[in-house]
């Protein structure tokens, strides 16, 4: 008799703990449970920690609530301006309401996905080439605001969506560089240009400045004569100005100009002209015809004719 009270107490014992290994379910604390009871949804959903369920009568699925990050398959589209492109993104979404993304839609992750694929397919053939890589950030949220809006309805929140990268075609790659060089290129002509301005206008104020004072232009000419002969690897020519030769030409002979001429011949230099014998030449008078020489005597006094 007692045998038989401690076998139906073990078996009762036995059974109890397969009821409860049976009953009790562990959430944790990132995951909710939604309690389905005979098919239908009982109760609230079911917070993180130790829960107890009728074995055979309720199942509780669990929910992740974590942030989910999905890559969206590269899309190729044609956008407004007629450029072939391959746009792939990444959405982040997670799941606000559990008993909605189980009950109203079949698989959440999968239809997120592929309403993912067709707004950046959308967005595409919205949007210009050049909106594609430099407004981006209008994209990501127009994007934003047609997933988000079917998935509300699904108990799920879409967070932030992001285009990853815009493949070209290599035919458009190429015309792009070229109009960048381009680009490039006249903006250095431009500031080319502007720089010659500019030194054009400091030339002139220094060519008035040293038309002004001379002695500038002199000392220019051996600042660059000191530059060019502090290479040491090339001939020097030195140009002398045309003043430095009147100065020069001024200091060895510093007599005054009149002076200067050569003396004729029979000319002592400072007083009337004589003969090579000491005396002077004799008057000449204009008759008009050949003049007459004065008649002297025998001892050297003139004679009247």
């Amino acid at each position: 008799m007692v045998e038989d009270l401690l076998v139906a107490i073990a078996a009762v014992g036995s059974a109890g703990v397969v009821y409860l290994a049976a009953a009790v379910r562990v959430i944790k604390q990132y995951e909710r449970g939604v309690l389905f009871r005979l098919g239908r949804v009982s109760g609230d959903v079911r917070p993180p920690g130790l829960n107890l369920i009728i074995p055979f009568v309720d199942r509780l699925q669990k929910v992740n609530m974590q942030i989910v990050t999905m890559p969206v398959p590269a899309q190729e589209g044609i956008t407004r301006d007629n450029v072939t492109v391959r746009v792939d993104a990444v959405v982040y979404f997670r799941v606000v309401d559990a008993a909605s993304a189980l009950v109203k839609v079949e698989d959440y992750k999968f239809a997120v996905s592929q309403m993912a694929q067709t707004s950046l397919r959308s967005i595409i053939g919205k949007s210009d080439l050049d909106d594609l890589l430099s407004d981006r950030e209008k994209l990501n949220q127009g994007l934003e605001l047609m997933i988000d809006s079917p998935a509300v309805g699904w108990g799920i929140q879409v967070d932030r969506v992001e285009i990853k990268d815009v493949s070209l075609p290599d035919t458009m790659k190429r015309s792009m560089a070229r109009q960048a060089e381009a680009d490039r290129e006249r903006r250095a002509r431009i500031i080319n240009a502007d720089a010659e301005l500019q030194a054009s206008k400091k030339l002139a104020e220094a060519a008035q400045q040293m038309a002004d004072t001379p002695t500038a232009l002199q000392l220019r000419l051996l600042q660059t004569v000191m530059a060019v002969a502090a290479e040491k690897n090339s001939t020097l020519v030195l140009p002398i100005p045309v003043e430095l030769l009147h100065f020069l030409e001024r200091g060895g002979r510093p007599s005054p100009p009149d002076q200067d001429r050569d003396a004729a011949p029979g000319h002592t230099g400072g007083g009337p002209e004589r003969h090579t014998d000491g005396t002077p030449p004799l008057p000449v008078t204009d008759t008009g015809g050949t003049p007459e020489l004065p008649v002297t005597g025998t001892d050297g006094t003139p004679q009247v004719p």
